[in-house]
């Protein structure tokens, strides 16, 4: 655990005086200069005593030789927004004598909420403390916790010094992630996405890496190329398992969304991503994370993700700092998404143009299945209160374009459920009528 830092120097002491300490010392001052000018040596004992008693509280303070360490734990490290997150806090008292009265106080932004304070009493040589408390916010991001602040005061309440530890903690608040039902989506292969397809590796002699004959191998995938390199027997190497991949294609284009806060299209369309992302892995597909700007989690230069619980926190930890980007369009995502073979693609989108319908129209033919999930911004902003049901013509032309061009469109809106949305990506491929909602 790190210790605290231990401030040095009278100076110091004389800075973390309190009011009664400073009154004392004031009431001293007086009490001399009195005696002084009445040439009274019994006021000046006084004074002498009122005002060396604040400095030597100061002066003991300082040159205080108990020392102390401080950790922090939290449970969890990663949250979802609106949920709580417990902070435990431990204090060692690592030397020979005990300590006095302690307040120990940790600094958290104002979005976890109010700073928490706690009084501790004596605590014994080689003895420690433990506390607790609870934070918790609405709203998604990286926040710091710490540095935990300590502060040491006399038995007499004259002198208040802060010693604080170096040590801080990082709290992720991440979106929401909801429980996706699972639906067979268009263009995916059989076993919803733990498919048990196999390729051979037969893309061309260059290509292949060929492993040593061993007893029982096939004598028809004996690799003569690499035998006659070698001087030994290669045989070409055992069928692998396709892995099935998806992207999720986030639209975060500041003005693609409207509201707010929480409250707002793009938390709403973060949430979903990360419901969706979430969902495909657990389902057996290499996932990854795509927006408007052409940034990619995890990006092409990320090793080998060792699990499913791995692979989905960094998805998470990536949707609770994206923020809304100032471009105008999807052409970066769509030169990310341009070598193809891309598998699954689920776009959130917000507002779109002709022109961004059109890209997706040639996005949709490099992906084996494309699911969009169309948002109708204007209910975030609450413009169709008075007339809720009346479908809006461009929407509705947008998403007969987009299922012209393939993609199983599913149109959202303010209030919608992510779990009764997707589940209606099973079957909603080709024309249909414009929907006006999802339900709850």
């Amino acid at each position: 655990m790190p210790q605290a830092d231990r401030p040095a120097g009278l100076r110091t002491g004389l800075r973390g005086l309190t009011t009664r300490g400073r009154s004392f010392l004031a009431a001293g001052c007086t009490a001399a200069l009195c005696a002084y000018v009445f040439g009274q040596d019994a006021l000046l004992q006084i004074g002498v005593l009122l005002a060396a008693l604040p400095l030597a509280a100061a002066f003991l303070l300082v040159r205080t030789r108990y020392r102390v360490a401080g950790g922090r734990r939290l449970s969890p490290y990663r949250v979802a927004a609106g949920q709580e997150a417990r902070v435990h806090l431990r204090l060692d008292n690592v030397s020979r004598v005990p300590t006095g009265l302690l307040l120990l106080e940790d600094k958290v932004p104002y979005v976890l909420g109010p700073r928490p304070r706690f009084v501790l009493d004596r605590v014994e040589p080689r003895g420690f403390r433990e506390v607790s408390y609870r934070v918790r916010s609405d709203l998604r991001g990286r926040y710091p916790l710490g540095p935990l602040q300590l502060r040491v005061a006399d038995p007499f309440g004259m002198c208040e010094l802060t010693r604080s530890f170096a040590a801080s903690d990082v709290l992720t608040v991440v979106p929401q992630v909801q429980s996706l039902p699972a639906v067979r989506l268009t263009g995916e292969a059989s076993g919803h996405g733990d498919s048990n397809t196999r390729t051979l590796a037969l893309a061309g002699d260059d290509d292949v890496i060929p492993r040593e004959y061993r007893h029982g191998d096939d004598l028809r995938r004996v690799h003569w190329k690499s035998t006659a390199r070698y001087g030994e027997l290669m045989v070409r190497r055992e069928e692998q398992p396709l892995k099935a991949r998806a992207t999720v294609l986030l639209d975060t284009r500041e003005i693609g969304h409207r509201g707010s806060g929480p409250a707002s299209s793009f938390e709403w369309a973060v949430s979903c991503a990360a419901s969706v992302g979430v969902h495909l892995m657990e389902r057996g597909y290499r996932t990854r994370l795509l927006t408007d700007t052409g940034l990619a989690v995890p990006g092409p230069e990320s090793g080998v993700i060792a699990s499913v619980a791995e692979a989905a926190g960094l998805l998470l930890d990536s949707l609770a700092v994206v923020e809304q980007s100032d471009g105008g369009g999807l052409a970066r995502a769509e030169e990310v998404l341009r070598l193809g073979g891309e598998g699954v693609i689920v776009a959130i989108l917000g507002s779109l143009d002709d022109e961004q319908v059109a890209r997706l129209g040639r996005l949709r033919r490099r992906a084996g299945g494309a699911v969009a999930i169309l948002l109708d911004t204007a209910t975030w902003a609450g413009l169709r209160h008075l007339l809720p049901d009346a479908p809006d013509e461009d929407a509705t032309d947008q998403v007969r374009r987009l299922r012209e061009a393939g993609w199983t469109v599913l149109p959202a809106r303010a209030g919608d459920s992510v779990p009764a949305l997707w589940r209606l990506a099973e079957r909603t491929a080709g024309p249909a009528p414009y929907r006006n909602g999802a339900g709850s």
